[in-house]
């Protein structure tokens, strides 16, 4: 089977997002550091730079590899389990 289940893409996205928001932490984190609600027009700019650095892991194409590698993964397993 070569589709992935609605909780089996969820998952992944979800997953995915969270590597994400940890690869681009550091971004956000030097401006938002000491502040409070001024965070939200003192780091525009760096919140543009987020979004780009998060489109980098979810978006469509890097998405798709993700997808990709989870199923040769899953066929592994599935092959290794029907030998044994």
């Amino acid at each position: 089977m070569n589709a992935l289940s609605r909780r089996e893409e969820e998952t992944l996205l979800k997953t995915t997002k969270a590597h994400a928001m940890k690869e681009c932490d550091n971004i956000v984190k030097a401006c938002a550091s000491g502040r409070t609600v001024s965070v939200a027009w003192s780091c525009r700019e760096e919140l543009k730079h987020v979004q780009d650095c998060m489109v980098q892991f979810t978006g469509p194409e890097p998405m798709e590899q993700v997808r990709k590698e989870y199923l040769r993964l899953r066929n592994i397993e599935q092959q290794k389990s029907g030998r044994q």
